[in-house]
């Protein structure tokens, strides 16, 4: 506290008051460790004082010196006292304070801080200098159909897109902060009347736990605040897309927004949702429906091919068929690795292209992934170390990976991958159905805010699998899923949508 503001006189008041102007600035140098863009700037008037303190990198200067300074040079009549300059300038963002670490803290932040001689606390005015990036296109998550703006690295703009889509009454969003030396800003977003409790709650409570010194973004804070931190599988969904979280709100879901973060963080989310796409709502249902088989068919596939290659060539010939063992045969007499470490020596391969055309530029990349691929699988077949067959199903699961909407749920059923080839080599299908029986018990065990992974296929669920695992038309969809506990359960009128199919 600035104790030291209150009440101080003194026989000589000149004398007095810019010894407590002096003092004040020592200690606030004291606090920012004297940073060479901390400026102060001094007005006088008569026998007053007043010291305008700021970073000189963070605050916009156009608006310090039109909205700030010159309305006070300009009123040379006014009496300088923090009630007729709070009365005088123009700025909505404004704040009286007499704490020192308030007072620190709105400088660190961009804010100007005002302080007359003599009174016993200060002004301090928003005039900071945002640094952001226009709204552009989605560049994680690719889109044919719906909206195609993603949210950027500044919270105000991101907080704008979300009231722009969903304009509604009970929206709320609440104040809150992240890190112990670097404060980031985090704003929890919900609609009152429709998110449980015990999620919002779940929520606060995780973050205002937090005490670690800094946050670096989104999905670092979804790590932080997730169960289980062992496990492969995210608990939480991140995105960039806007109507995604708009979506998720009206089904019961808390989102949290992070200052300098592009990503919205949001659940509670069960392993089927990571295999939803926004182009599910906007497309026909049965579209939709056939395309979310698709991506869930293609996971299942991308982690089982590999391992039965190993598995029937090193323990179960019998099962392939006659025809094509021949020219399996013929196609593997020239590789001299056993099969699994010629599939793990694959999939490391297309892990590093994989790797690579992310890093690169995207159009470098691009011709990395595709030039690399096609070389380095036809080197390897001619130089004996791989077989045609496994190039192919080593494609096909890494297409099938790519398929699912979110990028963490992919990268980890790609890591899924390499421990059970491992099982398949040692055991053959015996080791992928143990490596199977441990994932699924793992699945079970994991929980996303209190929720069960595996809802709504565990506990199971009917009317919530048309949200999930199905896509049914929306008349069908008259409630909200029961699986995220919402307190207004009923989205519209099943009696009402059936009687208008009936009119029609």
């Amino acid at each position: 506290m600035i104790k030291w503001l209150l009440g101080k006189k003194s026989q000589e008041p000149s004398k007095a008051h810019s010894f407590i102007i002096d003092e004040l600035k020592e200690q606030i140098k004291s606090e920012l460790k004297a940073g060479s863009d901390l400026t102060f700037r001094t007005l006088k008037k008569d026998k007053q004082e007043l010291v305008f303190c700021f970073m000189d990198s963070l605050v916009n200067k156009p608006s310090l010196d039109d909205f700030i300074i010159a309305p006070i040079q300009k009123n040379t009549q006014m009496e300088w006292t923090c009630e007729a300059i709070a009365q005088l300038l123009p700025i909505s963002d404004l704040s009286a304070v007499n704490q020192l670490n308030e007072v620190v803290t709105g400088i660190i932040e961009g804010k100007v801080y005002i302080y007359v001689e003599g009174h016993p606390y200060g002004l301090q005015a928003d005039v900071s200098k945002t640094v952001e990036r226009g709204i552009e296109k989605a560049e994680t998550e690719s889109l044919v159909y719906g909206p195609k703006i993603a949210f950027t690295e500044s919270l105000i703009g991101n907080i704008n897109i979300i009231r722009h889509n969903l304009n509604d009454l009970n929206l709320c969003m609440e104040d809150l902060t992240v890190g112990t030396r670097s404060k980031s800003k985090v704003k929890l977003i919900y609609i009152k009347d429709i998110a449980a409790e015990e999620h919002v709650n779940g929520f606060r409570d995780k973050i205002n736990q937090l005490e670690i010194d800094h946050v670096a973004g989104a999905t670092v804070l979804g790590q932080l605040i997730e169960n289980n931190s062992w496990t492969v599988f995210p608990q939480l969904v991140t995105t960039e897309l806007p109507d995604r979280v708009t979506i998720a709100l009206m089904r019961g879901k808390v989102v949290v927004l992070m200052d300098r973060s592009p990503d919205a963080l949001y659940g509670p989310t069960p392993f089927f949702t990571f295999f939803e796409s926004t182009e599910d709502v906007y497309m026909r249902w049965n579209m939709g429906l056939a395309l979310r088989f698709l991506r869930l068919q293609a996971a299942f596939l991308s982690v089982l091919l590999t391992p039965a290659y190993v598995a029937v060539l090193t323990f179960h010939y019998e099962v392939i068929p006659s025809a094509l063992l021949v020219s399996l045969g013929r196609s593997r007499a020239n590789v001299p690795f056993p099969p699994v470490f010629e599939a793990l020596l694959l999939e490391f391969f297309i892990e590093l292209l994989r790797e690579a055309g992310a890093r690169l530029p995207t159009k470098v990349g691009q011709t990395m992934g595709i030039v690399g691929g096609i070389v380095i699988g036809q080197a390897a077949v001619d130089a004996g170390f791989t077989s045609n067959i496994l190039i192919i199903i080593i494609a096909l699961s890494a297409l099938g990976s790519f398929t699912t909407p979110s990028y963490l749920m992919g990268t980890a059923i790609r890591m899924v991958r390499f421990p059970i080839i491992l099982l398949a080599g040692i055991w053959g299908g015996i080791g992928i159905m143990i490596a199977f029986c441990f994932f699924i018990i793992h699945l079970l065990k994991l929980d996303t805010m209190g929720g069960s992974y595996l809802s709504p296929v565990y506990p199971l669920r009917w009317k919530d699998l048309g949200y999930s695992f199905f896509r049914v038309p929306t008349q069908y969809l008259s409630k909200r899923p029961i699986t995220n506990h919402p307190m207004d359960v009923q989205r519209f009128s099943a009696q009402k949508a059936k009687k208008k199919d009936v009119d029609d």
